[in-house]
């Protein structure tokens, strides 16, 4: 009887190891690629233009993140239809984390109430990261301006409003973000008017107020705090619920309003988001960096400073932050009868 023996040659052997080697790379390939990310730079874009608390807070992140990560976090301004125009190009691209969105309560907490066709939707294509910081609006006026009309406080402005109706203008960071609501709001309960002037941003508004060429803004007080500090803009009251520790001098426009102005309440936030399908190991690794960062004394204190309070909330807290916005927000545009124009 012949027996018969196979053996490996080299050749078997090495073509066969090759096969196994490839055979893993395909199954591990994912974890490894998404453990290795980022490998090329990183997009925030920012809904507004610069200058604005969006731009602010996203290049005060965007550098931290750069050290963590050791790729480049870039800010990419795409400003226009109150942030729908850069939430919209988020919303659309690939979901490889490369591409971010700095949303704010006007793209993720107002727009839905306020747009009839929002070319995106912002629960089912974006996923959450974290809540960089929350801030309060500021009613302001042009420092020259108000002096010359002898408004020093709300009572003043509501008064001289009221006598003259659409004398003064309002300015907004765009139709729809949280600075217009806070102002349509504002009109709604006090039963004023002021022409509204929108702007693709805090930042151009800004200039035309410091200009004379807008009398009032319902602004997110880190984008102007340098100029109330100036001199020239005047700060009337903030609009959340209590005072800013950044201006502990400065009222709540509840507290000062008189009884049409009873409960009245107008904050801000602003967050990283990926879109819909980011994997969450990209995801969580963003949120742990930010909240590293926010987490210094450096960083706090200069957010402080500014008027922001930060956060760094995990992915499923910022998640029921936006859901509950969607409630609060719905109510307001149709109490106050904002439109968008």
């Amino acid at each position: 009887m012949t027996h018969q023996t196979f053996s490996s040659s080299p050749n078997r052997r090495t073509a066969l190891a090759a096969s196994v080697a490839a055979a893993l790379t395909l199954i591990t390939a994912p974890s490894w690629a998404q453990s290795t990310w980022p490998t090329k730079p990183v997009r925030i874009v920012v809904p507004f233009a610069a200058g604005g608390t969006t731009d602010i807070l996203a290049r005060a992140v965007a550098p931290e993140l750069s050290k963590a990560f050791g790729q480049q976090f870039i800010v990419d301004n795409r400003a226009g239809a109150g942030g729908n125009v850069g939430a919209e190009i988020v919303a659309r691209a690939p979901n490889d984390g490369y591409t971010l969105l700095m949303g704010t309560v006007g793209t993720h907490g107002i727009n839905r109430a306020l747009y009839p066709k929002l070319p995106f939707d912002p629960i089912k294509d974006f996923a959450p990261i974290t809540l960089v910081a929350a801030v309060p609006n500021v009613m302001e006026m042009n420092a020259d301006k108000a002096k010359s009309l002898n408004i020093h406080n709300v009572q003043d402005f509501i008064k001289y409003a009221k006598a003259n109706p659409g004398k003064l203008n309002m300015a907004s960071s765009g139709s729809g973000t949280s600075i217009h609501l806070a102002g349509e709001l504002f009109k709604s309960m006090t039963g004023t008017f002021m022409a509204h002037i929108p702007y693709k941003g805090s930042g151009p508004a800004l200039l035309d107020m410091v200009g004379g060429n807008a009398d009032v803004m319902f602004d997110n007080l880190p984008s102007s705090m340098a100029q109330i500090k100036a001199g020239k803009l005047t700060a009337l009251a903030v609009t959340s619920a209590q005072r800013s520790p950044a201006l502990p001098d400065i009222p709540t426009v509840a507290e000062v309003g008189g009884p049409s102005l009873k409960g009245y309440e107008a904050s801000s936030w602003f967050g990283l988001l990926a879109p819909a399908g980011t994997s969450p190991e990209i995801v969580n690794r963003i949120q742990q960096e930010v909240a590293k960062a926010l987490g210094t004394p450096a960083m706090k204190e200069k957010m402080l400073a500014q008027g922001a309070i930060p956060s760094g909330n995990s992915p499923a807290d910022f998640t029921k932050l936006i859901a509950s916005e969607h409630v609060k927000w719905a109510k307001v545009v149709k109490d106050s009868g904002a439109k968008v124009d």
